[in-house]
């Protein structure tokens, strides 16, 4: 049994309508990928800023400028002066000999 045109054609159009109802439903989960990866994009770009406001505010936390103030209120500790300190010269060689 021969197929006759007409069924050549509507056999065709259905191949022709499944392959692009394929492609439309691919592009469209591609542009729903791009979507999301857009948001994630947004997302880490929001947390490195957060990140790096936090890590400024480590570096402020562990200065010198903040720790000895409040370790001289906490601790009652000081730092020493210029005349607070003295320097040691030992003469000679200091390893023992033989």
């Amino acid at each position: 049994m021969t197929l006759k045109g007409r069924y050549w054609t509507l056999l065709w159009l259905l191949l022709f309508l499944g392959v692009a109802l394929t492609v439309v439903s691919r592009q469209r989960e591609a542009f729903a990928t791009a979507a999301r990866l857009s948001r994630l994009g947004e997302d880490r770009t929001a947390l490195d800023a957060r990140r790096a406001d936090l890590e400024q505010q480590i570096r402020t936390a562990t200065s010198r400028a903040v720790l000895v103030p409040r370790a001289e209120r906490a601790l009652g500790l000081q730092l020493p002066g210029s005349g607070n300190s003295t320097t040691l010269t030992v003469r000679g060689d200091p390893r023992p000999t033989p």
